[in-house]
């Protein structure tokens, strides 16, 4: 029996410390937005992002082959994920990073659910329904929306709002990967490919200039969002779409509101109030109803 726990606690772990990191990469992002265009940022991101998944496929022992069946998941995770990237950096540029972490986070495990619904017609249980209320309560409490109910659709928002959609659009597809090989393997095809829709637009004369003007925290920013929020963080949540389902483990995303509120007022100085604590709390009580709160039944 122990030896059964132990791999799915550890998995818990892992993903609870990525959404941890997840929460920190909104700040990061907004930091990066002052230095270069859209396109750049991202080719610049999944660049870092392939130099650093590479050596961690070997570490891992992870093979990159996956089965035919697997290429158009592949390309069209691979698509949504270049959207979302795409649309992250225009709502980070355009709107607050704080405000932008908690409405994608809030909406993601939503509209994962409501995607499983259409696809599979099984409704969630009584328990899982309270987590999502929960969770949508914890997003309407951090974004103060009966300050101004107009908010949610203000400038940048609206970018983040398509991003979520297009994030549980692609938590479908890699919900599937384990099917067509590895997931690491999955992800290293699924990365590449997002890079490569990028590279046409890449304008090269502003990265030459990035990069001479670009100072120390430019590159802590990239890495950081590279190698550790995406090769690292996100490559785990991945696996975990593999085991648990895009559902579950699309559920523990509400835990990163707190972290990008809190991250972006620790380093970008935006506001932070009482009301901030109140929507994480209500937003982890959303994971362990979702996740822990339903009694498993024996026969």
């Amino acid at each position: 029996m122990q030896s059964i726990k132990k791999p799915k606690q550890s998995l818990v772990i892992g993903i609870v410390i990525s959404m941890f990191l997840w929460g920190l990469s909104w700040p990061s992002a907004k930091v990066l937005a002052g230095y270069c265009s859209a396109y750049n940022f991202v080719t610049y991101r999944y660049l870092f992002v392939l130099l650093s998944f590479v050596p961690l496929l070997f570490i891992l022992k992870q093979p990159v082959i996956i089965d035919r069946k697997g290429i158009f998941p592949v390309l069209a995770s691979a698509l949504l994920l270049a959207l979302y990237s795409y649309l992250f950096y225009l709502g980070v540029s355009k709107g607050q990073a704080g405000a932008g972490g908690v409405l994608v986070t809030t909406l993601n495990p939503i509209m994962a659910y409501a995607l499983g619904v259409l696809i599979s017609g099984k409704w969630p249980g009584t328990r899982e329904a309270i987590g999502l209320g929960c969770g949508f309560i914890a997003g309407l409490i951090l974004l103060k929306v009966w300050q101004s109910p107009g908010k949610i659709f203000s400038s940048g928002n609206v970018y983040f709002l398509l991003a979520a959609l297009s994030w549980a659009l692609m938590s479908v597809f890699t919900s599937r990967a384990g099917k067509y090989g590895s997931s690491f393997g999955f992800s290293f095809w699924q990365y590449l490919v997002t890079l490569l829709c990028f590279v046409p637009f890449v304008n090269f004369d502003e990265l030459g200039a990035t990069l001479q003007t670009c100072d120390k925290w430019f590159w802590i920013n990239l890495v950081f969002s590279s190698a550790i929020v995406t090769s690292l963080a996100t490559s785990l949540y991945f696996y975990a779409t593999t085991q648990l389902g895009p559902e579950k483990a699309s559920s523990y995303i509400f835990l990163v509101p707190m972290s990008a509120a809190l991250s972006s007022w620790l380093f970008l100085g935006e506001e932070i109030k009482s009301h901030t604590i109140a929507g994480g709390v209500i937003g982890i009580a959303a994971v362990y109803f979702i996740n822990f709160g339903r009694k498993v039944k024996t026969i």
